[in-house]
């Protein structure tokens, strides 16, 4: 087990300075506990009603992962590193102020559990790619790699479909129930990472349409309808019985029960509000919540997101519509396997003892351009604005004189470059130019790293403080929401607050569209048969 915890201080950017935060503004303000699982680990905090981040804990788990495609993780240690965290930080605070409890973080995983919402056996998070076969022979076809008359009847009614390249719930429920038998046999629901913790926490299994988005079971045509679509349930093949009851999304799923009250040191009854995927959390956290608002994030993943009044999708380039924040309209959905985990990876692989500040100030020696190094940060396949999982990073422009400040340039400016081709295919799907774009995300503290999405965009960038815990503030703005002390229009109402990027160069995002192409036509010259000799 891996276990790195920290207290932070939420600082402007949100830096640790190895404090606990004491004595900030609005001490005496009612608050929420907030829960961020993240697929590195859970950040736990206490966070006013008005989205101040007063106090956070940040710890981190291990993915196991093998070359069968696994890639999973413990719930139990989920579960003890945010029950401890919780007791350390409500001890540090009047009690009963913490009134509500509010929960994000990663989807597209599965968790099973037993009828007490107990786990009987390891999550397969969204990296875990075992059931990619299963999946295929559900939805699998000749048209992108789907059966058109099925992927047809997902797409009408739920804007997507499940994946047959990566690993979405279909296809990890799926595995489960073929290939682990002794685990189906014990599981009463299969939950997401979120719903597990609201679960454990109230002692009631729900989901919502947000926080089941990744199953495209639900029909979006009308948000009202908070259901499973039968259909679409047949399609999948999933067992509907191990499927758990939906409610409202962002609606109070129960008070805290007396187990959890004692493990998590929060009074018995609290109220409980139901999980929201992290770009639902992140939307809040930026307030982007007005129609084309729009947010981008630099996390271990990437994505552009902002709100629209209609269902729509783009199959072509992964793009699509989920319900959003129960107010009647969508969120724009897509998803870059690798964002700022890309120099963390290039951290471990030149410089394991550097600290993020070193390297984004080695990055800032070398000049913009990287000295014509090139990266494509396709570490883990793509899922927009192509879905391939077979696409890998690509390094270009090597020579003698390149020194390691121009190849940790040259992944930040590649991170940068590859959300502004994403980017460009968001505000054609929107048909809106998308500006201002907040900002938020571990990467989003780096200065360098926002110009470079000001420039590579060509729109100017505004980083939300603390841009590390912007999903914690959303927690606090949808508990504020769900005991009614705010209200959407309210958080659109505030302009956007934060440090302002204007581009200064030209936009970028085609420049990653070339290197991919070239990717694919090398992975094709190495398939193809090598003349034999002699």
């Amino acid at each position: 087990m891996v276990e790195r915890g920290r207290r932070v201080h939420p600082g402007r950017h949100g830096r640790d300075d190895g404090r606990a935060a004491r004595g900030a503004p609005g001490a005496v303000s009612d608050l929420c506990l907030a829960v961020d699982l993240g697929t590195g680990g859970p950040k736990v905090a206490l966070v006013t009603l008005e989205g101040e981040v007063v106090d956070v804990e940040i710890h981190a788990v291990a993915t196991r992962v093998d070359p069968t495609g696994a890639a999973t993780q413990d719930p139990e240690e989920w579960w003890r590193l945010i029950a401890s965290a919780s007791r350390r930080l409500v001890a540090t605070v009047d009690p009963s102020r913490v009134v509500a409890i509010g929960v994000t973080g990663q989807y597209a995983s599965t968790v099973p559990v037993d009828e007490h919402g107990r786990p009987v056996g390891e999550c397969l998070t969204w990296l875990d790619t075992r059931g990619v076969a299963h999946a295929r022979s559900v939805l699998g076809g000749p048209v992108m790699g789907y059966a058109p008359l099925k992927v047809a009847a997902f797409v009408r009614r739920s804007a997507g479909a499940p994946s047959v390249s990566a690993g979405d719930p279909l296809g990890q429920i799926l595995y489960l129930e073929r290939e682990r038998p002794e685990v189906a046999a014990r599981t009463r629901w299969y939950v997401e990472p979120i719903d597990y913790l609201t679960g454990r926490m109230t002692g009631v299994a729900t989901g919502s349409p947000a926080s089941r988005l990744a199953l495209w079971l639900t029909d979006t045509r009308d948000l009202a309808s908070v259901d499973y679509d039968a259909r679409l349930v047949r399609l999948s093949r999933l067992p509907a019985e191990k499927l758990p009851p939906l409610v409202a999304t962002g609606s109070v799923v129960g008070g805290l029960c007396a187990l959890a009250a004692d493990a998590l040191g929060v009074r018995a009854g609290t109220p409980v509000v139901g999980a929201v995927p992290d770009l639902h959390a992140a939307a809040l956290g930026a307030r982007a919540v007005a129609p084309f608002q729009a947010h981008a994030a630099l996390s271990t993943t990437a994505w552009v997101s902002c709100p629209v009044p209609s269902k729509k999708t783009d199959v072509v380039h992964s793009i699509a519509t989920v319900p959003g924040l129960g107010d009647g309209r969508y969120l724009v959905i897509d998803n870059q396997e690798t964002g700022a985990r890309a120099l963390e990876w290039c951290r471990d692989l030149l410089w394991p003892e550097a600290s993020y500040e070193e390297l984004t100030a080695l990055a800032a020696t070398a000049p913009a351009g990287s000295n014509g190094v090139r990266v494509g940060p396709w570490l883990a396949g793509e899922r927009s604005p192509v879905e391939d999982k077979g696409l890998r990073a690509v390094i270009a422009g090597l020579g003698v004189a390149t020194g390691r400040a121009d190849l940790v340039r040259a992944v930040m400016e590649g991170v940068a470059a590859n959300v502004a081709w994403l980017f460009e295919h968001v505000e054609r799907f929107t048909r809106h130019r998308l500006e201002p774009v907040s900002l938020v995300g571990g990467g989003a503290e780096s200065t360098l790293w926002c110009q470079m999405v000001a420039d590579a965009t060509g729109r100017a960038v505004v980083r939300t403080p603390s841009p590390r815990v912007a999903q914690l503030r959303g927690v606090g703005h949808l508990c504020a929401l769900a005991l009614g002390r705010t209200t959407l229009d309210e958080l659109a109402g505030r302009p956007p607050e934060g440090e302002r990027f204007e581009p200064a160069a030209p936009p970028g995002g085609s420049d990653l569209a070339a290197l991919y192409r070239l990717e694919r036509a090398w992975r094709r010259a190495g398939r193809r048969p090598r003349p034999r000799l002699g």
